[in-house]
């Protein structure tokens, strides 16, 4: 088990860096947080899907929005999870606007459960690729799994 996580972590540590931008990427901006609610999950080897309801929220008077969408896993996935919580910093190069944070995000991602469980997920993409998920996202999940690929979250307002 302990080879099996070393080897997750070596390749989201491949991937992250993969997803990593230019020099520019540091004059973006943080515009707030981006928590996403995961349905439950069975890793099937190659790959898994989740699907997420995420609330955007930037300052304290700003509205609050709410996405659903999935985030899907292209990689080692082997084991199953319950439900989690992800947490994202939202880092743009442009001024926030309603409906902003629709769209598809590419990028790492790596999860490691046994109980209780952490993971990583470095994502760009949404309004014309300008937005950022930050670069390691907080992820807490219980059950017993290892994962580590490439993650593509798809977001759609709701309505």
């Amino acid at each position: 088990m302990l080879r099996t996580i070393a080897a997750a972590t070596a390749i989201a540590a491949a991937a992250f860096a993969s997803t990593a931008g230019p020099a520019g990427a540091q004059d973006r901006l943080q515009l707030g947080t981006l928590e996403c609610s995961l349905s439950s999950s069975i890793g099937l080897i190659v790959g898994s899907q989740r699907n997420v309801n995420c609330v955007f929220r930037s300052g304290p008077n700003d509205p609050v929005e709410g996405y659903t969408g999935t985030l899907t896993r292209i990689g080692v996935d082997i084991g199953v999870t319950t439900g989690g919580v992800i947490v994202w910093s939202v880092f743009a190069d442009t001024n926030r606007h309603a409906g902003m944070l629709a769209g598809t995000y590419v990028g790492g991602s790596a999860e490691a459960s046994v109980a209780a469980g952490l993971g990583a997920n470095a994502l760009v993409g949404g309004s014309n690729r300008t937005v950022a998920l930050q670069p390691l996202s907080v992820q807490g999940q219980l059950g017993l799994n290892v994962a580590a690929g490439i993650g593509q979250l798809e977001l759609h307002p709701v309505q």
